[in-house]
C-alpha cells in the first residue's frame, strides 16, 4: 500500500496494487514455507548428529559433553553426572539414526501453515481498498489496520518470549508508526 500516491491514485492503480500485493505475498509465502522446511531439516540433522555423537562416544564423559552441547546452557549446568549418565544410557539403547534427515508430514503441514499465514496477512490490509471508494481514506485505514496487526503480533511475541506483552505490542506499534510515517513522508 505504500506504493500508492494518494494524490494521483485511481481505481485502476488500486486494482494493480492489490494484485501485486497478493502476488508478492504468494511469493513470500512460498519462500517462507521453503525456509521453514529447511529449518526442519536442519533441526532434525542436528538431532541425528548429536545422537551419533552420544552413541559413538569413546567415553562416558565424551557422551555427557555431547548431550550438554545440545541442551540450553542453564539446563546443561543444572544437571549432574547422574542425570547425564541416565540420558546417555537411554540414548545408547536407541536404534541408530537414519543416514539423512527426512521431512515428515507434520513438516509439510507446517510449511503450508506458514504459507497461509503470510498469504492471509495481505487481506486485512487490502480490505479497506475493496470497501472504501476514496483512495486516500482507504490508504489511511489500511495503515491503521497494519499498525493494529503489528500491535497484535508484538503482543503475541511478548507473551511467547516471556516479555511484557503490552510493552512489546506498543514497541511494535511505535516501530510500525515510524515506518508508516516514513512511507507517507516519501509520498505514500
Amino acid at each position: 500500500t505504500g506504493s500508492l500516491s494518494v494524490a494521483q491514485a485511481d481505481r485502476a492503480e488500486v486494482r494493480t496494487m492489490l494484485l501485486a500485493a497478493l502476488g508478492c505475498n504468494t511469493a513470500w509465502g512460498i519462500i517462507d514455507g521453503v525456509f521453514y522446511l529447511m529449518g526442519c531439516l536442519s533441526e532434525r540433522g542436528r538431532g541425528i548428529r548429536a545422537l551419533r555423537q552420544v552413541q559413538g562416544a569413546l567415553s562416558r564423559e565424551d557422551a555427557h559433553r555431547a548431550i550438554a552441547a545440545v541442551l540450553p546452557p542453564r539446563l546443561a549446568a543444572a544437571l549432574g553426572p547422574d542425570e547425564y549418565e541416565a540420558m546417555r544410557a537411554k540414548l545408547v539403547e536407541l536404534p541408530a539414526p537414519p543416514a539423512h534427515p527426512r521431512l515428515q508430514r507434520s513438516d509439510w503441514l507446517g510449511a503450508l501453515a506458514v504459507f497461509l499465514w503470510v498469504f492471509a496477512s495481505t487481506f486485512p490490509v487490502a480490505m479497506p481498498f475493496l470497501f472504501v471508494a476514496d483512495v486516500g481514506r482507504a490508504l489511511r485505514l489500511s495503515n491503521a489496520v497494519a499498525v493494529a496487526m503489528l500491535f497484535l503480533a508484538g503482543f503475541a511475541f511478548g507473551r511467547a518470549s516471556g516479555r511484557r506483552p503490552w510493552a512489546v505490542g506498543i514497541a511494535m506499534v511505535l516501530l510500525g508508526g515510524a515506518l508508516v510515517s516514513l512511507t507517507i513522508a516519501f509520498g505514500g
